[in-house]
């Protein structure tokens, strides 16, 4: 059974900086890539990074240079750095996991979702 954990969520000051994490069970990303998303209060669900083939890291435009996707294949765990936070990072963040080959700009090619971790930035 695959299981997606994230932590790594709570409140911090614009500016600031938080690590999100999600391990992995059931299912190695290796084979699998990963995915973040995240979706703002009363809005839709959108991408913010996601991991390709040979480790290559994507990213959304608007969030380029200030989030950074890792993974540590021994831990079988995804990280999301997030740094100079600002108020409209505001938001339920997910990670996800897809099979190999899918676009992973879509939620719709990710096919295990963990519950979310809430991160709050204070303006």
């Amino acid at each position: 059974q695959v299981q997606l954990v994230e932590s790594g969520g709570g409140l911090v000051q614009a500016g600031g900086s938080l690590r999100l994490s999600c391990a992995a069970s059931g299912r190695s990303f290796a084979i699998h890539p990963m995915g973040w998303f995240r979706q703002p209060p009363g809005k839709e669900r959108e991408f913010v990074a996601g991991l390709i083939h040979g480790g290559t890291t994507v990213y959304a435009d608007s969030l380029k240079g200030r989030f950074t996707i890792s993974r540590d294949n021994a831990k079988n765990t995804v990280y999301l750095q997030m740094n100079s936070l600002k108020a409209e990072d505001t938001a339920v963040y997910y990670c996800a996991s897809r099979p190999a080959g899918r676009n992973y700009m879509l939620q719709t090619s990710y096919d295990y979702w963990g519950q979310g971790t809430q991160v709050t930035v204070s303006s």
